[in-house]
């Protein structure tokens, strides 16, 4: 074990009310593809549909091409078969221990969750949460992939989308009030996964107070400088070095 990873398990045992914030990273593990990266959807140019990767998961997008929208986010955004990793059940862990009071996630994978989490905000959404944008039925992801097409209501025949914030559209007020009030209160605020360059969600470190701010990621954040605490490092790797005190054997150590 490192010493950054010796003073990582220091905060988190001397810590009682931890909110971690987490981005695509975390679920890489998982199988699930940071998006953002350089070999990632955002980065392959003008999809099939002749725009780009965001504009067709814009509301704009939706609105006038709806087809088309759910045949690019059953292909690209849904992974039904991906499982937490040790990342996420460390996490959800710690929260049956009480020590973790709030998950705050940009991903709209539900793996937190699937992991045993209880208070997630998902400031982006959920993919398992779907609703009818007529009656306001609720369904889960199974509805949406067994549907071809365009996917509606079997009540009165709406529209079924997922709850998952579009570009162009707002974030959902009361997931935001939360995740802000959880990060302010927060003794330790751990970030991982996420290069902290994404608004409005970026912007949320700044309502931590608190002077345990850890980040974890292979690359270099905006934040790196008020960090107490910053690890350039695999979150599974991380996590098995703060579960067995060594280090993984492809950094040629023990």
């Amino acid at each position: 074990m490192n010493e950054k990873i010796k003073k990582l398990k220091e905060i988190i045992d001397s810590s009682h009310n931890i909110v971690l914030f987490t981005g695509a990273g975390i679920s890489v593990p998982s199988g699930i593809p940071d998006f953002r990266s350089a070999s990632g959807l955002y980065n392959q140019g003008l999809t099939k549909y002749g725009v780009s990767p965001e504009e067709v998961i814009s509301h704009t997008f939706y609105k006038e091409r709806p087809e088309e929208f759910f045949e690019f986010y059953r292909e690209n955004m849904v992974f039904e078969n991906a499982e937490p990793n040790v990342a996420h059940k460390y996490f959800a862990e710690l929260e049956r221990q009480g020590k973790l009071r709030a998950v705050v996630t940009q991903n709209i994978d539900g793996l937190h969750e699937k992991a045993g989490s209880k208070n997630v905000f998902n400031i982006h959404g959920n993919i398992h949460e779907n609703f009818c944008e007529h009656c306001f039925k609720k369904f889960g992801l199974d509805y949406i992939l067994q549907n071809k097409g365009v996917p509606k209501c079997d009540e009165c025949g709406g529209i079924v989308r997922p709850k998952v914030v579009l570009y162009e559209e707002a974030l959902y007020d009361d997931v935001v009030e939360g995740a802000l009030e959880a990060i302010e209160y927060a003794d330790t605020l751990i970030v991982v996964g996420t290069s902290l360059v994404v608004h409005p969600a970026a912007r949320y470190v700044n309502f931590y107070s608190g002077d345990r701010l850890v980040l974890i990621n292979l690359q270099a954040t905006p934040y790196d400088n008020v960090a107490d605490l910053v690890i350039n490092e695999k979150i599974e790797d991380v996590i098995k070095q703060l579960q067995t005190g060594l280090v993984p054997e492809e950094n040629g150590k023990e």
